[in-house]
């Protein structure tokens, strides 16, 4: 969409605005870029506390309002794949649909990863945190699709084109709803809010928070909550890391609604009566002062580049949420190739059977390299397991079931506690280095050995061959004559693998200062 059709769109969707109660601030001003974005600046100051955006719930797009809302209830569809079921409808509708000038405002599908070409998205992902995750999202949506939608297509109860509801069309829909849909309350569930999804993001830098407004439903506890997630996915605003699939998402609770309580932006009179529904404004609020000229913008949570392109189609530079994973079938493989399987298997065991485990996603279990190549904690005791001598390890196994607490380690001092005891069966007193032993760093330290710096370097060199043959220094090259306008898709994922590579160089460097440091400590002993 060039600037002028944006522009054009914009001004209809600011009558339809006003012609459903949705309200904005004269020190607003919606325009768009020469890209044919729309965005939000301000044209006065805009002070913190400030009510900018009032929209009334009625004027939302969601498996309640749409008027598909009868054959969804029919259908038996909830969460996600019910507000998919109604945007396709809406859309299908054209000019007959309540929101069709919203509707037309928008994109019809959004840049992420699930609506690339397959051979693109496998090219430009291989070896990233998104790899194996779109794969299997396509999986759970092809799926899904065949279960709940082609049967809605063969009933015809809705009355559209099979086409209209095809699953590339579906893939379009969902693709929307990941960048643009809210949690509005209990009744409606997630829906599409015109004008709250025109904000664009900015991590630790937003203008504008969405929220309900004081008299909101009494039950919802998430009232300030302004992600553009569905209920199901905020827990992932905290940890992008192996970026979540869109199946949580369809275990959302199904809605109850009868065919005489659906409202339509049409019928706004109309006031359904269904369990938690509230119709107060929902509202959007200044929580950091902007001045004139400036875009104000929303955020998405606090989140690394990988959840960024997976679910809204964008990378930042230098984003400080990102991390690498490294998996622990990785590892496994590793200890494999060093040692055996057997021994691999072994000491994986014993140390979950010490209570230890590191983080986990769909059935796979992975660890975390933090921004600044700092390794997750419990890989740094996995790997002191795996590198223990046999008669060290032997009286860690023959002592293993006492050091089993009562309660799982929910915490780094959890984990700490527990570790100091693993090294005062497994080292000598005289040799341990406990004393003192309080802290992570100081925990650290006992970690840092030779071996375990060479396992690190391994892993990080067996990780980095996942991307293939090209270098970080032809990825840089690449990214810096790569257009973010003309080659969007190219762009953002080389973004995104050089940043997870850094982050394995930043990893290499820790492990190189951490072996000097034992040396000179040996060397100095001496």
């Amino acid at each position: 969409m060039d600037v002028t059709t944006a522009r054009r769109r914009l001004l209809a969707f600011q009558r339809w605005m006003r012609k459903h109660g949705v309200v904005y601030s004269d020190a607003l001003c919606l325009d768009a870029s020469e890209a044919g974005g729309v965005y939000v600046r301000a044209v006065a100051a805009l002070r913190k506390g400030d009510v900018v955006a009032t929209i009334p719930r009625r004027a939302c797009l969601t498996p309640r309002t749409s008027g598909a809302a009868a054959a969804i209830e029919a259908a038996q569809l909830g969460g996600t794949l019910a507000l998919a079921v109604a945007v396709m409808y809406e859309r299908a509708r054209g000019a007959d649909s309540p929101w069709k000038d919203y509707l037309r405002l928008i994109p019809d599908r959004e840049p992420v990863p699930l609506v690339w070409p397959d051979d693109e998205a496998d090219r430009l992902l291989a070896g990233t945190e998104l790899d194996k995750t779109v794969k299997q999202d396509r999986e759970f949506l092809c799926e899904d699709w065949k279960e709940c939608i082609e049967p809605l297509i063969s009933s015809g109860e809705l009355g559209v084109e099979p086409d209209d509801l095809s699953l590339e069309k579906y893939f379009a829909a969902k693709s929307l709803l990941s960048s643009r849909s809210f949690h509005i309350d209990r009744y409606h569930g997630s829906g599409m809010v015109p004008l709250a999804d025109l904000f664009n993001h900015k991590t630790d830098g937003e203008h504008v928070h969405f929220t309900k407004s004081e008299e909101s439903d009494s039950d919802e506890e998430d009232d300030d909550d302004q992600s553009k997630a569905d209920s199901d996915q905020e827990e992932d605003d905290n940890d992008q890391s192996n970026a979540v699939s869109d199946q949580e998402e369809y275990d959302d609770d199904q809605s109850n609604a009868s065919a005489d309580e659906q409202s339509t932006v049409e019928n706004a009179t109309t006031k359904p009566s269904g369990e938690g529904h509230n119709d107060e404004d929902l509202e959007m609020i200044i929580v950091k002062d902007a001045d004139p000229g400036e875009e104000v913008y929303n955020t998405y949570g606090t989140m690394g580049n990988a959840a960024l392109l997976h679910r809204y189609g964008f990378t930042e530079r230098d984003n400080p949420y990102d991390i690498v994973n490294i998996d622990l079938t990785l590892v496994t493989k590793w200890c494999s190739s060093k040692y055996s399987r057997r021994y691999a298997r072994e000491r994986v065991s014993l140390w979950r059977k010490l209570g230890y485990s590191g983080c986990t996603s769909e059935d796979a279990d992975y660890f975390e390299i933090s921004y600044d190549g700092e390794p997750q904690l419990e890989l740094l005791i996995l790997l002191y397991i795996i590198s223990l001598k046999p008669d060290a390890y032997d009286k860690l196994v023959c002592v293993a079931h006492d050091l089993i607490g009562d309660d799982d380690q929910e915490d780094e001092e959890d984990t700490i506690n527990s570790f100091v005891k693993v090294v005062r069966v497994t080292r000598p007193a005289k040799n341990s280095g406990l004393i003192g032993v309080e802290k992570l760093p100081d925990v650290k330290k006992i970690l840092h050995s030779e071996s375990i710096c060479t396992a690190l370097a391994s892993l990080a060199d067996i990780r980095e061959s996942l991307y293939g043959c090209n270098t970080l220094k032809d990825d840089k090259e690449q990214l810096r004559t790569c257009s973010p306008v003309s080659e969007r898709n190219r762009y953002h994922s080389l973004v995104l693998r050089v940043s997870e590579r850094k982050i394995l160089g930043r990893l290499r460097k820790h492990v190189s200062i951490w072996s000097k440091t034992k040396k000179r400590k040996h060397l100095s002993s001496n």
